[in-house]
């Protein structure tokens, strides 16, 4: 028999690329028709119906918090509850109020939280009940159980916020509609809450969950979120009680939810929050956490924008929270909320997670962690016997090709993931962007996934003609001893043994994945079950010991690839088709890291899906006449790909995808004299020359470096700073110093700040010198002393935001390290040892940045984050010098 034939690997490659799109489309792409009111009936829910509120919502343009627009959405989703109230079943009793938060701290201290205090004042929000009347005694005595149902109606300042978060609000009032009338058998009561301050740090959902009077009734707690803008909205997060998802599974019309995408976000390589941490955390509540993440690059841009919400998205929710909510609100049998410390932290306690996933869209898979563990252990140990057994039998030969099999798995690794981190290396020298690929993900296939594939070949190819070798060897060995039958052909049976091995290397990364994923207890192990289990069962029935004489079958990988391709193949399409589009915000530190980095992230991961999932494949290229055409191939590609890259034939960035930027008018006063300049930085790698030299009378580059208390800027673009301000004083916020007292072996110092026309604003406390601190406003105190204040880098953040209404005068009291006593504290002194630094920002243009942003090219947005800066941002400090001044023992410094 010669070399195997070409057509072979076609079919193989055919089989892999057509099978992962099919998967990746029906199971992320493929939407159900949207339905008109009539078409829904009252008790059904109709996506046209919710659009008209998106559209509504939309129109009013961005409405962050504090602004006279979220006054607006307001109103607009309270009179809509109130026609769902005055429409509702005779036998239903809906409850609709707007709830007027008060002042609060968030008291999250994990996670994004690090370091933070968020504190919040003046938040409204609309909350809606739906019972049966006849459950109106059990309200009344707090007996009533409820499900919860949250969304945002706030927007970030840069976008109007068509998917983040009014999709979900438009869905949530659709539901509440369809619920209306068919509420009357319920044992539980289900509330809807359309919170504000969501992206100010979760400070709405943190508000009601601590001060509203139903918080104690509810028992669930379902977060509708958007990561980008329509497409299917699935389960992120779940627990951590598993009824949730369990019930979800069970009447779901288009299930969908994934625990590797849990897994992904609990990680911190995806840098968010949403308001089921509050949920879970300070409420100690379990639930379910859905999120729209198509297309994610538009997240918090001007792109959020109803033209690019998907028809069937709402469908999708809506038909998949309907008949779940029937189902809770219908239950009686609702999981015990745990109960919270007195820091509002829920306790923790060992629990069974659980581990869930949809196929293709249509089925849902639920199991407890517990059985997972149980499964995948009795495989793992099934897996040790039969190669143990296998070792055994074939003696010192066999021993030694399983380390050539080791070898071939670390090589492949090396070759694929070097290669692929190579190309994201060079890419900026070739690019007028390191991220060329935005725009058109399409392009991460030539640019990083064909010389993963080539490297992944390469490496193992290399330790496949050694192992071939060393067979041959073994063989010439035994036939002194005795005749071996050989098939009369091109092939020898070394050259077939080596081709098996280089299968079953497969194999065995993937047993080392599982043993690893289940000793740290990661639920997205089920993936490397089903990659390890189809192909080694595959392989038991399709190469027999009688077969060993014979190359591989190729009904060995296509049947042992079918389950895991269908399982698997869409997740991991749509992880870095995600990962990919989270580039447009990955940098929080502009200029702080080397601009191929984030690519390079891009890459890897993309090698690891090449060599994971091709090691079934790649073992029939080496005995065949396609290793020629196979390489020509993957280079061809690659040099096509990067090829339209350097010749700018696809652009990086286009009108729907935009690049994130910031542009911000600083006024500067951390000096002796007050300046002002425009500053550019974006959060997308890359330098800004292009954008620069579009708007003009920017200079570039690495010269300053910008703290924006929240983040730093390292490189950026700038204007000429100018002292003319035209503001008068008292619109410039100010920290001022009031009395500083040495006393009882602690220093004490009073601080007061004047935000002026700002309720946005960020201070950091260098902690360093402060051991702990009191905040306070006009009325009461909103941060007390003791409690968790840790700091990062020697920095404790507040960070305050609130509605029109919110307090702007605050006192903050400090109290000094014992070690740091002694210490003259100067007013606005720049280049001292800085004590406080302040940063408030106001939604507001000057004229210098209405001319800059009627210049700012179509494919840029402003990017928006509880973090970043508004179009206008005040700067303040107060330092201290680093000598001891021995007049300070009792002083009192008056400077009002």
């Amino acid at each position: 028999m010669g070399e195997r034939a070409g057509y072979e690997i076609v079919v193989l490659f055919t089989f892999v690329v057509c099978g992962t799109w099919l998967v990746f489309h029906s199971q992320f792409k493929v939407l159900p028709e949207p339905l008109s009111a009539e078409e829904a009936g009252e008790t059904g829910f109709s996506e046209v119906a919710a659009m008209n509120h998106v559209k509504a919502l939309s129109q009013l343009g961005p409405h962050p918090l504090g602004s006279s627009a979220l006054d607006t959405a307001l109103q607009y989703v309270l009179q809509v509850a109130e026609s769902v109230k005055e429409e509702a079943c005779g036998d239903v009793n809906v409850e609709v109020e707007l709830f007027h938060a008060n002042s609060g701290v968030n008291t999250l201290v994990g996670g994004l939280y690090v370091g933070k205090t968020p504190v919040y004042s003046d938040l409204k929000h609309v909350v809606m009940r739906l019972s049966p009347k006849s459950s109106a005694d059990k309200l009344r005595e707090g007996e009533d159980d409820a499900i919860l149902v949250s969304g945002h109606v706030d927007t970030v300042f840069a976008a109007e916020g068509a998917g983040d978060d009014t999709s979900n609000v438009a869905v949530m009032l659709e539901l509440a509609r369809g619920l209306s009338q068919q509420a009357t058998g319920f044992k539980n009561s289900v509330i809807f809450l359309f919170n504000t301050g969501e992206e100010e740090g979760l400070d709405g959902s943190h508000s009601f969950i601590t001060q509203h009077p139903w918080r104690n009734t509810i028992k669930v707690a379902i977060d509708l979120e958007a990561m980008g803008i329509g497409g299917k909205s699935g389960i992120f997060q779940a627990g951590p009680d598993p009824w949730a998802v369990q019930n979800f599974a069970k009447v779901a019309k288009y299930p969908s939810g994934q625990v590797a995408s849990q897994d992904l976000f609990s990680s911190g390589v995806i840098k968010s929050s949403t308001d089921f941490q509050v949920y879970t955390e300070v409420g100690g509540l379990s639930g379910l956490d859905f999120a729209y993440t198509d297309n994610t690059a538009v997240y918090h841009t001007k792109n959020d924008k109803v033209a690019l919400l998907k028809p069937g998205s709402l469908q999708h929710l809506g038909e998949n929270m309907l008949p779940f909510l029937l189902q809770a609100a219908s239950s009686s049998d609702l999981p015990t909320p745990k109960k919270t410390l007195s820091s509002g932290k829920s306790e923790k306690e060992d629990e069974d997670t659980i581990v869930y996933f949809d196929i293709l869209g249509r089925y849902m898979v639920v199991y407890p962690q517990s059985f997972a563990d149980m499964l995948h252990k009795a495989v793992i140990i099934l897996s040790l016997f039969v190669w143990t057994a296998s070792l055994y039998m074939g003696g010192l030969s066999a021993l030694i090709s399983l380390a050539f099999s080791v070898l071939s798995i670390v090589l492949m690794w090396i070759c694929s993931v070097s290669l692929s981190v190579l190309v994201a290396y060079v890419l900026p020298s070739v690019s007028s962007t390191p991220v060329p690929f935005i725009a058109s993900p399409w392009l991460a296939i030539g640019l990083f996934a064909a010389p993963a594939l080539l490297g992944a070949f390469v490496g193992q190819h290399v330790v496949y003609l050694f192992l071939q070798k060393f067979l041959s060897y073994t063989f010439s060995e035994r036939k002194k001893s005795f005749i071996l039958s050989v098939q009369d052909d091109d092939v020898s049976e070394c050259e077939l043994e080596a081709e098996r091995w280089m299968f079953k290397a497969g194999l065995l990364q993937w047993l080392i994945v599982l043993a690893v994923g289940t000793y740290l207890k990661i639920g997205s192990s089920y993936l490397a079950l089903v990659w390890l289990v189809s192909p080694a069962l595959a392989y038991v029935l399709f190469e027999s010991p009688a077969q060993s004489t014979k190359p591989l079958d190729p009904l060995t990988s296509l049947i042992g690839l079918t389950v895991p391709l269908a399982i698997s193949s869409g997740v991991f399409v749509m992880l870095v088709n995600t990962l990919i589009g989270y580039l447009v915000r990955f940098v929080s530190n502009p200029g702080e890291q080397a601009d191929w980095i984030p690519t390079a992230i891009v890459a890897v991961l993309i090698a690891a899906i090449v060599c994971l999932t091709m090691a079934y494949v790649l073992p029939y290229i080496h005995n065949s006449g396609a290793k020629s055409p196979f390489v020509i191939t993957t280079c061809v590609l690659f040099v096509a790909s990067l090829g339209m890259v350097a010749l700018q034939m696809v652009p990086a960035f286009v009108d729907d995808t935009a690049r994130a930027v910031n542009i911000v008018q600083v006024v500067d006063q951390t000096g002796n004299s007050s300046v002002s300049y425009i500053s550019l930085f974006s959060t997308t790698p890359g330098n800004l020359d292009v954008e620069a030299e579009k708007l003009g009378g920017f200079v570039c580059g690495r010269d300053k470096s910008f703290d924006f208390v929240t983040f730093s800027v390292k490189y950026s673009c700038w204007t000429e700073p100018t002292a003319k301000l035209g503001l008068k004083k008292s619109q410039i916020p100010a920290l001022r110093v009031g009395r500083d007292i040495e006393g009882d072996n602690r220093r004490a110092t009073l601080i007061h700040i004047n935000t002026a026309n700002s309720t946005r604003w960020s201070l950091g406390i260098n902690t360093n010198e402060i051991e702990d601190f009191q905040l306070k406003d006009e009325s009461e105190v909103l941060v007390s002393l003791g409690g968790e204040k840790n700091g990062v880098d020697g920095w404790h953040v507040l960070q305050f935001a609130g509605g029109k209404n919110s307090p702007t005068k605050f006192d903050l009291t400090l109290y000094w390290h014992k070690n740091s006593s002694g210490k003259r504290i100067v007013e606005g002194s720049k280049g001292e040892n800085v004590l406080l630094k302040l940063r408030a920002d106001v939604n507001t243009k000057t004229p210098e940045m209405v001319a800059v942003l009627e210049k700012l090219p179509s494919w840029c947005s402003q990017y928006g984050k509880s973090s970043s800066p508004f179009t206008l941002a005040y700067l303040d400090a107060i330092s201290v010098d680093s000598v001891a001044d021995p007049l300070l023992t009792s002083v009192y410094v008056a400077s009002e």
